[in-house]
């Protein structure tokens, strides 16, 4: 998701920008991916894409939009008080999207809009945690970012975020607990938690400047690569291809590709780092409308890291694109997966620009991985499933997950 523009549209996408404009409450287009605090949504296969402003129509014909001028002309005449009308337009939208019952499917604002290209860029300001929606209208942490306040402060996967410094979320979108969120470096924000069944409690957090380099990689003694993503975004597959490279020079034997916590980003970043593996024309992902494909992505260039054994590292917090790279590589037997039952995003997201600098987000297809499996709303398990480190093997530096996939890679090179 880094700077909506048509730079990041895949190359196979056939969907093109349209002109037009609505008139007032017409203006009601769809919307955009959300983020944006040091907080993202669960992201997935983005794509971007300029406005298209043609008159929306329902599947039975034309939309009405009589009751909504209706509403703006008792509105206009009887209102007590001063109605500003970007904020109206900004409701009717939001409205309209949300109604369409889809969690992943979000209008921004120019301001949200901003705010979200900035963390695709890789430098926000907030808490460094991703948030979405559970899909019953809670909203919820996907992932906290590593070595930032949120992580710092403790919070998991799937935590419930339940109060905002003293205001209920219920009813509340997740753009709105994003913009909440998010603050001036320095400032605090204190949420209210709830952990599976547990009873709430209360977190206090200091925002800061959160910039996360996309890809980090080291090459150990044994000869094994390492290399960390922690979200899909615009630097992500030129980081990843120099540490194939590296990886190729210092003759490693075998790879460990950590997507743990990593909540997605752009769908063209997970073909292009699964390409790093498998072999040109191999199916990394097809994309469905109901029981019709309607696309279908294969691996393209220099399959660097192709042979070497592989063990992708999964958690609760690895969503959409991060879900599509393990379950491509999984699905075509180029790597085994180690660690916990990932989050779960199995759509496709679009991202329209609109011509007031706002933004939509639309569902507009579900993914599934090579062999046809849809993971929403269920996951990938992993081929050897790994509690996460405890509070104490943290503090003595232990990773568990990351030490089983190191001794089965080790096994295999010996053998």
């Amino acid at each position: 998701m880094p700077e909506p523009s048509n730079k990041d549209v895949p190359a196979h996408s056939a969907r093109r920008p349209k002109a037009g404009l609505f008139k007032i409450f017409a203006t009601l287009i769809v919307v955009l991916a959300i983020f944006g605090l040091g907080v993202v949504v669960g992201r997935g296969d983005l794509r971007v894409n300029r406005l298209s402003a043609t008159p929306v129509s329902a599947s039975n014909g034309q939309l009405n939009y009589a009751g909504v001028d209706q509403v703006y002309s008792l509105l206009s005449k009887d209102y007590d008080g001063n109605l500003d009308a970007t904020k109206l337009l900004d409701g009717a939208k939001q409205g309209l999207v949300a109604a369409a019952g889809d969690p992943y499917t979000e209008y921004f604002n120019p301001t949200d809009a901003k705010a979200f290209n900035q963390e695709l860029s890789g430098s926000i300001t907030g808490i460094g945690a991703e948030i979405g929606s559970d899909g019953n209208g809670a909203i919820q942490i996907v992932s906290p970012i590593a070595g930032y306040p949120a992580a710092a402060a403790g919070l998991q996967p799937k935590d419930k975020i339940v109060g905002i410094d003293g205001q209920s979320t219920t009813g509340m979108s997740v753009d709105a607990a994003v913009t909440k969120i998010r603050g001036a470096a320095g400032t605090k924000v204190t949420l209210v938690i709830v952990r599976g069944d547990g009873n709430p409690f209360s977190v206090t957090i200091t925002r800061q400047k959160i910039t996360v380099p996309s890809v980090t990689s080291s090459v150990d003694t044994s000869g094994i690569g390492y290399i960390k993503i922690s979200q899909f975004t615009d630097d992500t597959v030129a980081l990843a291809q120099k540490a194939a490279t590296d990886f190729k020079q210092k003759n490693v034997k075998a790879v460990v590709l950590d997507l743990r916590g990593n909540p997605g980003g752009y769908l063209t970043g997970a073909v292009n780092i699964s390409s790093l593996w498998l072999t040109p024309g191999k199916t990394v992902v097809s994309e469905r409308r109901g029981s019709t494909t309607i696309d279908t992505l294969y691996a393209t260039g220099t399959n660097t890291l192709a042979g070497l054994p592989t063990v992708v590292l999964i958690d609760g917090g690895s969503a959409s694109a991060s879900e599509i790279t393990a379950g491509a590589l999984h699905d075509n037997d180029a790597a085994q997966l180690v660690g916990q039952q990932s989050f779960g995003k199995g759509s496709v997201q679009q991202v329209e620009k609109l011509s007031d600098g706002s933004e939509v987000k639309i569902t507009i297809a579900h993914w599934y991985t090579p062999d046809g499996v849809n993971i929403n709303k269920k996951g990938i398990t992993p081929d050897v499933v790994v509690p996460a480190a405890t509070s104490a093997q943290v503090q003595a530096g232990s990773d568990p997950q990351l030490d089983k996939a190191k001794s089965l890679l080790l096994a295999k090179i010996q053998s």
